[in-house]
């Protein structure tokens, strides 16, 4: 068989009736494109695509599964390593890690890697087939948050027998990838089994536990957990601290896509407030830029401008996800920088309820400077090239911190002048058993990188109780 230069498409809904609805926009391969793009795996020896996976995947060993039509096998292959392997197959930036690497790149399209595993995923969990769980050895860990650093280190920790309890804070486990990425490209249905999958395994998942509210980490320990993980996130958006950042219409990329995602506000008999419909500007180029301007769409937005300081060159998003916002309608104004919002003032009657809603935004034009010591070309500000763009909502996506409440969280560790945990290249903080990983210690970051920050964790928590 000739080997196929390109990647087998990945079926999608059309880009006009996607727009309508918040289902999922990719709809996943056919076993016929699964076993086309498996076959155009080199099976290499030396394995580059494993080394650019965070949490070391076999990538080659699911995939001749695949081809030997041993799906089972395959998921077999896949979950030894990786706890969320349907949420990564959706969300994790495979042209920037594994699929970088892959041999097929250098002279064609690299194998769909992230494709396949998503393919696996589905089908095993279609089949509902249980995991096995591990004997108890006896030895318990807490797990503060739910992300996937978090469930990932109690996947991790449950398969080597350690009886594992993670606490939310909200009302549903999953973190970021359940209130901070949409349906239409993460469905929860999707979360929630990986979820269950866990708890199959014996983890124990306690909702609505404000850990250093509801209970602190001293009490944890002295409750007889031998070790605690902390993985709180970056829920501390950042804004721009310029002029109107308090207007009525005025969101923060965080709170927006959590009122639709979590508190369900795009359902139509839905309470939770939200603006819809008009003209919204989203600020910023990475995947949460896209996520919040798409949704925007599917709210009823007549138009949606993102608004990004450098080029289309350095766009942080995914391409995919920047190539779906495109064929969605959305608009891009590269090489711009907001430095006022503009709100509506009647002072004839201060009771006018449109006094204080957003009217527009001021932004000036940017060119790239010399590169930073990151290698990105720094945007530079173009002396009297200021102009408008009337717009009804703005929606603020240049990224997050470390979750603020960690101070009161847990005492003994430090934190980094950006509010992330210190720790060690193990994951271990300046406190004896205490561990963090994700976004806490790092800042926003990727799904994927997240979930080797809690690999690599539980893989310290268990030398560390073997002692």
């Amino acid at each position: 068989m000739a080997m196929e230069p390109k990647k087998t498409p990945m079926p999608t809904q059309d880009p006009r009736e996607r727009i309508t609805n918040f289902r999922e926009v990719a709809l996943g391969y056919t076993p016929e494109d699964a076993r086309r793009e498996a076959l155009r795996c080199l099976n290499c020896k030396n394995r580059p695509c494993v080394e650019g996976c965070p949490v070391n995947v076999n990538i080659p060993g699911f995939i001749q599964k695949i081809r030997e039509g041993d799906l089972d096998g395959a998921y077999e292959v896949i979950a030894a390593t990786s706890s969320l392997p349907a949420v990564c197959g959706r969300v994790c930036p495979q042209e920037n890690q594994c699929e970088a690497k892959c041999a097929m790149g250098i002279k064609f399209e690299p194998v769909g890697i992230g494709r396949l595993e998503r393919y696996v995923a589905d089908h095993h969990n279609a089949a509902s087939v249980p995991p096995r769980k591990a004997s108890s050895n006896g030895c318990k860990v807490a797990v503060v948050g739910s992300g996937p650093s978090s469930l990932t280190c109690a996947g991790d920790l449950a398969k080597l027998g350690y009886d594992v309890t993670v606490f939310e804070a909200l009302h549903a486990a999953g973190g970021v990838l359940v209130y901070g990425i949409p349906e239409f490209r993460l469905p929860k249905s999707i979360v929630a089994r990986e979820v269950e999958n866990l708890k199959a395994l014996g983890v124990t998942v306690e909702t609505n536990v404000v850990v250093g509210k509801t209970v602190t980490v001293d009490e944890l320990f002295e409750e007889g957990f031998r070790a605690v993980f902390l993985g709180t996130g970056a829920g501390l958006p950042m804004f721009m601290n310029i002029p109107g950042e308090n207007l009525v219409g005025v969101y923060s990329a965080n709170e927006y896509l959590t009122r639709s995602n979590l508190m369900k506000a795009y359902r139509e008999d839905s309470d939770t407030p939200i603006r819809k419909g008009g003209r919204v500007a989203v600020v910023g180029g990475g995947n949460v830029a896209m996520d919040a301007a798409r949704t925007a769409l599917r709210l009823g937005a007549e138009k949606v401008t993102i608004i990004y300081r450098r080029s289309e060159a350095e766009l942080p998003a995914r391409r995919e996800e920047a190539e779906h916002a495109r064929e969605e309608g959305v608009e891009f104004l590269y090489l711009a920088n907001p430095v006022e919002i503009l709100g509506y003032r009647n002072f004839e009657d201060p009771r006018d309820p449109k006094n204080g809603a957003v009217t527009g935004i001021r932004c000036t034009r940017m060119e790239l400077g010399e590169p930073d010591e990151r290698g990105r070309r720094v945007p530079r500000p173009i002396a009297g090239s200021e102009f408008h763009v009337p717009v009804d909502t703005v929606v603020i996506a240049i990224g997050t911190s470390p979750n603020p409440l960690i101070r009161s969280i847990v005492g003994g560790v430090q934190l980094n002048r950006r509010g992330g945990i210190v720790v060690t290249e193990e994951g271990a903080t300046h406190r004896a058993g205490v561990y963090a990983g994700g976004d806490a210690v790092t800042g926003a970051a990727t799904v994927i990188s997240a979930m080797g920050a809690g690999k690599t964790a539980a893989a310290a928590i268990h030398r560390y109780l073997s002692e």
